[in-house]
């Protein structure tokens, strides 16, 4: 997919760049094509870009001197954090310096008494958990990939936690972040709420590298629950899942993780995780809390599924067989993946209300049916969010047209209810297309927003904003 690339600055600009980074930051400037390649995709499609350098600063100072070269020069700049991004974040369209922030992978500080930490923006989620597991305390927000802390932020990423926890946006209570000039600007405090000026730290939380470069994060944690029990409910059919779901959320029962899996993506998900279920539409449950309070969950979870044609509980409490539970889950793409050997998987997602759910994920499931299409469907379905993993051949013009399509219906089906193109997965290159759609006059608005603070448009270009304007895409 390299239909989107854009100009590359010319030899002679990359080449006095390079002399110039390599002056200041050493063997941390490289052209090694090997480490470029990795450098130029996410995971997902491929929506390949490859940068002229990399670079793996170390401080805030030496990525300040890294944007303020690159803006001078006008050179493009690609924040790179864990590799994990699915929507295209990551391709250098434009070449230039693709941003490698590994290295900033230091636990600032962890303040048990206030629940919360400072981190940099290379730690990952389970290194940051490691970290503080002695403490009593966690970080919820789980995506599933192993992904740093700055890249979620960056994406304003989600998981399976979400419904109990919130997303990103909700966890960060501040930032640090360096504008394309070479500014080091410090967002938000520790306070749990400000009506302190404009909100910086949520300006940047979802803008995918394009406003600046986010290097720490401050986060809420949270204490460890007495008790965790996680469950599985199979059902006869897809509504009776759904329906169950939405009753559970109206009443408000407060479930720590409510994950949905069609018939198709459980037949995935035994093959590849060896479970022991059978192949029908189907909930993992987990709930969080006190042993009464869990216990009074579980019953009235028990109850409402029942009346949507549940089957009886199937639990998981040690803690071994929750990880292998969630593992599975977690391993949704892979599993997808294994069902059609030598496919690519067109891995796509939306949100909805909760009201809207049952309805949208029934049309979708018949669009699917009649796309001749393999998309198993997967989701944070506590929260309205769900995921579809869109298999096709990649070399049958047809084949890849009508996924495409699926996917584009998929967006435009969420977005007319009220909802959105993506709950978690970010902008990127490929829902460009939706911005407009979903965001109106706002996108013009956005698009102000970004060239007053990326004037020279170094940061990520091509990404999130449709093309047009003064933005460089």
């Amino acid at each position: 997919m390299n239909a989107h690339a854009l100009p590359r600055p010319e030899p002679t600009t990359i080449a006095a760049v390079k002399d110039k980074l390599a002056a200041r930051l050493g063997a941390r400037v490289t052209v090694s094509q090997t480490i470029l390649e990795q450098h130029s995709h996410g995971e997902g499609l491929p929506a390949v870009g490859i940068p002229d350098l990399v670079v793996f600063p170390e401080t805030n100072e030496e990525v300040a001197f890294v944007l303020a070269l690159c803006n001078d020069h006008g050179v493009p700049v690609t924040p790179f954090g864990a590799g994990s991004s699915l929507e295209g974040q990551l391709a250098a369209l434009a070449g230039g310096v693709s941003l490698d922030t590994s290295r900033f992978d230091k636990i600032l500080e962890v303040s048990p008494e206030s629940l919360d930490c400072r981190v940099q923006a290379g730690v990952t989620r389970e290194a940051l958990n490691a970290h503080i597991r002695d403490t009593g305390l966690f970080f919820p927000v789980d995506p599933g990939a192993n992904a740093s802390i700055g890249g979620m932020a960056s994406t304003r990423a989600s998981g399976t936690n979400a419904v109990r926890y919130g997303t990103m946006r909700e966890n960060i209570l501040g930032l640090t972040v360096v504008t394309p000039d070479g500014r080091i600007v410090r967002t938000g405090s520790r306070a749990r709420k400000s009506s302190a000026g404009l909100d910086l730290t949520h300006l940047y939380i979802g803008s995918e590298g394009t406003l600046g470069v986010i290097t720490e994060v401050q986060l809420k944690l949270y204490g460890m629950p007495e008790a965790i029990v996680a469950a599985v409910c199979q059902f006869t059919s897809l509504e009776g899942a759904v329906n169950a779901v939405v009753t559970a959320l109206q009443s408000n029962l407060k479930l720590a993780r409510i994950e949905l899996l069609d018939e198709v993506q459980m037949r995935a998900a035994i093959n590849y995780s060896k479970l022991d279920y059978v192949e029908s539409p189907t909930l993992f449950l987990e709930f969080q809390g006190s042993l009464n309070g869990v216990r009074e969950d579980v019953e009235m979870m028990q109850a409402i599924t029942g009346e949507h044609g549940g089957g009886e509980f199937l639990f998981a409490e040690r803690p071994e067989d929750r990880n292998r539970l969630w593992k599975a889950r977690h391993n949704s793409y892979q599993a997808v993946m294994a069902l059609s050997p030598g496919k690519s998987n067109m891995g796509t997602d939306a949100c909805v209300p909760i009201s809207a759910l049952p309805g949208c994920l029934l049309e979708t499931k018949a669009d699917i049916v009649a796309s001749g299409l393999t998309a198993p469907i997967v989701g944070h379905v506590g929260d309205g969010n769900f995921h579809l993993g869109i298999l096709f051949d990649p070399n049958d013009a047809a084949e890849t047209e009508r996924a495409e399509a699926l996917a584009f219906r998929t967006a435009r089906r969420a977005i007319a209810t009220g909802g959105t193109c993506s709950g978690e997965h970010g902008v990127g290159l490929h829902k460009i297309v939706h911005m407009k759609t979903e965001h109106g006059e706002g996108v013009a608005l956005m698009k102000d927003i970004k060239n007053a603070l990326d004037p020279n448009g170094i940061m990520n270009p091509g990404k999130m904003y449709p093309f047009g304007g003064n933005c460089r895409s």
